[in-house]
């Protein structure tokens, strides 16, 4: 009986592959659904990841532009209305409403400064709005993706029993693919949060450092309105 059974358990193919091929219609569908939720999470990261080193490359080459002492009219006049990088967005919709609120007397429009102030953070909930893009996708992926796994583990071990009880027989070569696949699901879910739950913290964290500079710089020139006003 162990020798038939040592020879059972050695046709067995327990690849990744192997136990996938095995594994029942439930169970394979929840090992694709985490895999796909593993590859959109990471294309997340990879994206995130690389726009954020962008924004803050972006936002320290305008920091150093801005306090150059050029005057804030020529450096407006050098980036336009529209141009591409956030920093540039936000001291954009700045001027644009500092242009806007004089008279054609050369005076200023009543409520000047609240209005600015509200320009500057308007383009800053946009550009909020566009690098948090994609972030509760991966807190979605992180919360879930072992309870999916976990209902194909529950699935692929209920499948096993039912095997054991079809075949009166509990020798590994019965008991031990359904088990495999079972804890293959349980594994999938695990690779697909693991990383979505660390990044998910890691990315959200620098976004609001992103964030909170663009709200500094965006008090900043607001200062410098200001006393242009007052003066």
């Amino acid at each position: 009986m162990e020798a038939e059974t040592l020879a059972l358990a050695q046709d067995l193919d327990f690849s990744m592959w192997g136990m996938f091929a095995q594994a029942t219609f439930v169970v394979k569908l929840v090992m694709l659904m985490l895999i796909v939720a593993s590859f959109w999470a990471w294309s997340i990261i990879v994206q995130k990841l690389i726009m954020y080193r962008k924004a803050r490359s972006e936002a320290e080459a305008f920091d150093r532009q801005f306090w150059s002492g050029e005057p804030l009219d020529e450096l407006f006049e050098q980036i336009g209305t529209d141009p591409d990088g956030q920093s540039q967005r936000i001291f954009a919709s700045g001027m644009m409403e500092w242009r806007r609120s004089h008279r054609t007397d050369g005076g200023m429009i009543a409520g000047a400064t609240a209005r600015i102030d509200r320009s500057m953070d308007v383009a800053i909930a946009k550009e909020t709005e566009a690098l948090q893009s994609g972030l509760p996708v991966l807190a979605t992926v992180g919360s879930t993706a072992p309870f999916v796994g976990l209902f194909g583990t529950v699935w692929g071990i209920m499948h096993a029993f039912i095997g054991i009880a079809a075949a009166q027989n509990t020798n590994l070569a019965v008991v031990a693919p359904g088990i495999a696949e079972a804890l293959l699901a349980t594994a999938l879910g695990l690779l697909a949060a693991i990383p979505a739950v660390i990044f998910y913290n890691k990315l959200s964290a620098d976004s609001d450092r992103i964030v909170a500079g663009y709200e500094a710089f965006a008090d900043e020139f607001a200062t410098i309105l200001s006393r242009q006003l007052d003066s």
